[in-house]
């Protein structure tokens, strides 16, 4: 069996949980760089070999992937698993949570019944490092389209946040009417370093996130479906899922801001399952031998993720896909000819 060294572990779970939320394909990048290095990097990090452990030990990191964003966003999962019970108790969902909640589960019901039935084969199949380097370019068109042809409505969208004064009131995460998209502030993008000043921010963030979940909560159903079962693109090595799942949303009609919330939600249950499904394998045989590197891969993975989400959700508040579109085609292109020639 194929051995995996601790710098070989690290950096690869640094590399998953940074380009997890970065959507520029975190598979791709696993099966990519081992392949452009290459000797025993490209023999010990094997995703298309079904007997290395490499693959599992990818997908496995999605546990610590996981794990980041839910404390990033802790806040916000503790409002949706308390309106998730609180709707089963009225039966029906009457509240912004309540309803946004059940879009979340909705619209992750595709791409878990698809990753149930072929995940594992198909990560294997279409985990080729050319074929990465493909899908890759595939994925910067599909950033670019997303930013060129977004509807009036995006930008709209968009528009009418920058317009709006950076202070006001508390949200309260209270009953929604259908189709009453609110259009508030975000956050304040700074605040002063000291420990009232942080509290302050943080209290703005977390009411721009309630107003966020507002307008996310307006959507009808089919679209957070829509948006979700899109993620089934990812299986593909070099295919972003937050990628194609906020190009689906700025296509639905909402900004950058709240397409990138609703994908960064969206993601937490879906990499979380596909993560615990591969942990029985690395507790097996696969993972006899690298139980320490995995673990240094996963705090690295976890570390990863929570910086890259809380760098994000700032990002998108001002600025577009379009240089994520543009590394794509770039590294794709270059991976794919030096591949090809070497």
């Amino acid at each position: 069996m194929s051995h995996m060294t601790y710098p070989e572990a690290a950096i690869i779970g640094l590399i998953q949980g940074v380009t997890e939320l970065f959507p520029v394909s975190s598979l791709g990048h696993s099966v990519l760089i081992p392949a452009l290095v290459g000797g025993s990097w490209a023999k010990d990090l094997d995703a298309a070999s079904p007997s290395s452990p490499y693959l599992a030990f990818v997908v496995g990191l999605h546990v610590a992937t996981a794990i980041g964003l839910l404390i990033y966003f802790w806040r916000d999962w503790l409002r949706l698993i308390g309106a998730f019970f609180t709707s089963i108790v009225h039966r029906q969902a009457r509240t912004t949570d309540e309803r946004l909640i059940w879009m979340i589960i909705f619209a992750t019901i595709p791409v878990g019944l698809v990753g149930l039935a072929a995940d594992h084969e198909t990560r294997i199949l279409f985990a080729k490092p050319v074929l990465a380097g493909v899908f890759l370019i595939v994925n910067g068109a599909i950033l670019f389209s997303g930013e060129r042809f977004r509807p009036q409505k995006s930008r709209d969208a968009d528009r009418q946040l920058e317009e709006q004064p950076a202070d006001g009131p508390p949200a309260q995460s209270g009953d929604l009417r259908a189709g009453s998209a609110v259009r508030t502030a975000p956050a304040v993008r700074a605040a002063p370093a000291h420990a009232s000043g942080q509290r302050a921010l943080r209290q703005q963030e977390v009411s721009g996130a309630i107003r966020a979940d507002r307008r996310l909560a307006a959507m009808t159903y089919p679209q957070a479906i829509a948006i979700g079962t899109v993620q089934i693109l990812a299986l593909l090595a070099g295919i972003s899922r937050d990628g194609v799942a906020m190009v689906a949303g700025l296509y639905r009609g909402l900004g950058r801001e709240d397409a990138a919330r609703f994908a960064f939600l969206l993601a937490t249950p879906v990499i979380l399952a596909a993560g615990l499904l591969e942990l029985p394998k690395l507790t097996g045989h696969l993972g006899n031998g690298i139980h320490g590197q995995i673990l240094v891969g996963s705090v690295l993975s976890g570390l990863g993720a929570y910086v890259s989400v809380r760098f994000l959700t700032r990002y998108f508040q001002t600025r577009s896909l379009t240089p994520f579109a543009i590394y794509c085609v770039i590294f794709g292109l270059f991976s794919v000819i030096y591949l090809s020639v070497r």
